[in-house]
């Protein structure tokens, strides 16, 4: 598909969705909420709210869609959460964290705006070109329903919208021959991706995994003997996210470029404060 946007234009309004989605994920709403539902491991209550709208799924289905977890440490949360707490209760609690985080990082006024009602409807709007074959996160936050108020109905559009473009983004680092842990060691050498140390204590990988994955990049003169990205490493990086962007154009395309062009402006004057505010914990992203 050839894109009538300005260059890039979907990956930048991307770029401010997605931490507006992902704030929940560290934010101690999420943590009070899933506790109060019996959820009380904050890695059994990642796995469970980003799983829960594929119901009941095993260790399986979980290392497969969220890619670059080991396999064993989701094994050790799922599926036995479920028997803590069913799908459907954790989503109700994932929407309660979500509104009590939105409305604690921007106020009740921010909340309560017009802005963000028209955010929701601009997101909203192109979600409905997001496409379910080969999305299976995407598919299954799809049927779920598109909450009421308008700042739970922009996360939930910003949610889709993330997942949209993450399942796409997946499909590319096969093609691109990376396993799991390359993908990690890789991205941290362009230091946008998250610091080693939080890498592997979220992920589960161990440093001889992490060694190991970077001695393969080497040989496959992707970075250097310090761990930088070499030219053929910086090029490679940049085609996976150009064809990251090709997979996502279609619901960018939707909306158009005066709309995408809005919905980047009114994000950003969201996130900002978000951000401000301590919604991300300090050194998780980084290159050491």
């Amino acid at each position: 598909m050839t894109s009538s946007l300005p260059e890039r234009a979907g990956r930048r309004c991307h770029g401010l969705l997605n931490p507006f989605h992902s704030a929940h994920y560290f934010s101690p709403d999420l943590g009070r909420e899933l506790a109060a539902v019996g959820v009380k491991d904050p890695r059994a209550a990642y796995f469970a709210v980003r799983a829960a709208a594929m119901g009941v799924v095993g260790a399986g289905v979980v290392t497969a869609t969220f890619f670059n977890f080991r396999h064993e440490r989701v094994a050790e949360h799922v599926p036995a959460v479920w028997e803590t707490a069913a799908p459907v209760v954790v989503l109700a609690a994932r929407e309660r964290a979500a509104d009590a985080t939105l409305r604690r990082l921007l106020g009740e006024e921010v909340t309560a705006s017009e802005e963000v009602a028209e955010a929701a409807r601009l997101a909203l709007r192109a979600t409905e070109a997001c496409t379910r074959t080969a999305r299976p996160l995407y598919a299954a936050h799809a049927d779920l329903p598109v909450p009421e108020r308008p700042h739970l109905a922009l996360w939930h559009a910003a949610t889709l919208l993330r997942e949209h473009r993450g399942d796409g983004h997946l499909a590319v680092l096969l093609d691109a021959g990376l396993d799991p842990v390359e993908a990690l060691v890789s991205h941290t050498a362009t230091g946008r991706g998250m610091s080693p140390k939080w890498a592997l204590g979220t992920r589960g990988w161990t440093r001889d995994e992490w060694d190991a994955a970077s001695a393969r990049l080497r040989e496959r003169g992707l970075i250097d003997p310090e761990g930088a990205l070499t030219e053929a490493g910086v090029a490679l990086r940049r085609e996976i996210e150009d064809a990251t962007d090709r997979l996502d154009l279609a619901p960018y395309e939707h909306l158009g470029a005066p709309g995408v062009e809005r919905l980047t402006e009114l994000m950003t004057a969201l996130v900002t404060p978000m951000l401000a505010a301590g919604a991300f914990p300090t050194g998780m992203i980084g290159k050491r």
